[in-house]
Formats: structure tokens, sequence, C-alpha cells
């Protein structure tokens, strides 16, 4: 599985995030331009998944991780964020509520 650092999630450019947290989770902040399609709803949602590579984030990183894997085997080009949102946060990058 391809994962990444918030820092270098901070540095990219062009790559969508999908966040997979619940609803009151992504309503209370997260990663600037990020897309919410929580985890368990996901399957019955793969048709709004970006064509191409894209990023996977939740609050650490187990549920994120969870969902690359299943979409890895689909087929999908998706790459874990290690260390999440909470991370993200933590490291003082900017949040949108």
């Amino acid at each position: 599985m391809k994962s990444i650092t918030v820092q270098q999630l901070r540095d990219r450019v062009d790559v969508p995030l999908i966040d997979v947290r619940e609803v009151d989770e992504f309503a209370a902040g997260h990663v600037p331009g990020a897309v919410n399609i929580p985890m368990s709803a996901i399957g019955g949602r793969l048709d709004e998944l970006p064509e191409g590579a894209f990023d996977v984030i939740c609050a650490i990183g187990g549920r994120s991780g969870r969902v690359v894997e299943a979409l890895e085997a689909r087929g999908y080009d998706a790459t874990n964020v290690d260390g999440g949102t909470n991370e993200w946060i933590a490291a003082g990058f900017p949040v949108e509520r």
C-alpha cells in the first residue's frame, strides 16, 4: 500500500483527497479541498471517486488504510495519508469547517 505523510500531502498539487471519516467528523474540521465519502458509504459511492490517482485520509490513518487496500484490490490508484487529519491539525496546517 502506498502512503504519504501529512507534510507530503501539504505539498501535493492537483491530487484529489477523499476523507473517509463520518459526516460529523468531517464537519468538525478537514483538510482544505477534501471531499467527504464516509468509509461506511464508500462501497455504494464508487462512481464518485476520481479517475486517476487520489489520496485517502481519515482521523489517524487506520480507516483510510483499510479503504486504500480495498480500492487497490479493485484497481484504483489510491494512497493512504499516514497520521491522518489529527496529525494534519497537530502540524498546524489549515483546516476547513
